[in-house]
């Protein structure tokens, strides 16, 4: 897709300077290549998180960027969705996305039977082309959430999920009949999600496991501490399934 002038500024503003303007990085928007570190929910087979993928100042840019699309500009509009060609903003956070995917071969917690070169994304995932063609962005004030459920299976596997504003707890439990034979019921996995986080499910993660976001009063807590909600916006890119 070729961007004009304009285009290319709110990109530059968003995601940051590079050396190359048709491949813009998150991150810090030094000219030095942001270091992300990739966590492997460990309870859960396919499941990563990668805290600080945007930077507060990008956050606020891609925040600015979004109002500026006109969707939310009522109180009953509170979700948005593309398919096929998606904004260029999406587009190169699609792309930011795969960068970060194949330059962050290390992780946190690899003492916990993960290896250290474990890539978030499969290979097969990581040579998808596009990696995304679908966007849905949600604005969620305060108490409101999402019920437990796994995406529809009229998309492909590798779903991406950025959290901006609000800090928020999702919690993850497993499909009934999932489980493999004599293992013991699991409880609800509990994943903290700050501004800018981002995480990936595939496989088993996006199969076997519902998620949910519960922000009734006093459910949302964090080692042992309320959290303060507010308005929390998220953007989820997916694939959708090719017809035959």
């Amino acid at each position: 897709m070729t961007m004009d002038a304009a285009s290319k500024e709110i990109l530059r503003q968003v995601f940051g300077d590079s050396s190359d303007s048709e491949d813009l990085e998150p991150g810090d928007g030094s000219d030095s290549d942001p270091t992300h570190f990739w966590e492997p929910i460990k309870q859960i087979k396919g499941l990563w998180l990668c805290r600080d993928f945007l930077s507060p100042q990008h956050q606020s840019s891609l925040l600015s960027t979004i109002q500026n699309e006109g969707w939310f500009t009522q109180a009953s509009h509170n979700q948005a969705m593309r398919f096929g060609d998606l904004p260029a903003w999406a587009d190169e956070l699609s792309r930011s996305i795969h960068k970060v995917a194949l330059a962050s071969d290390y992780v946190l917690g690899s003492n916990d039977g993960v290896k250290e070169n474990a890539s978030p994304f499969p290979s097969h995932l990581l040579c998808r082309e596009p990696l995304f063609d679908q966007l849905i962005l949600n604005s969620y004030q305060p108490g409101e959430g999402i019920c437990a459920h796994v995406d529809l299976m009229r998309f492909e596997d590798g779903i991406a999920i950025l959290s901006l504003e609000s800090s928020c707890v999702m919690h993850f439990s497993q499909v009934e009949g999932t489980s493999r034979e004599n293992d013991p019921p699991v409880a609800k996995i509990p994943v903290y999600l700050t501004p800018g986080s981002l995480i990936f499910m595939s496989g088993e993660a996006r199969y076997h496991w519902k998620h949910e976001i519960n922000r009734t009063p006093g459910i949302q807590k964090w080692e042992g501490e309320e959290l303060n909600q507010t308005r929390r916006i998220s953007i989820t890119l997916r694939k959708l399934c090719q017809v035959e």
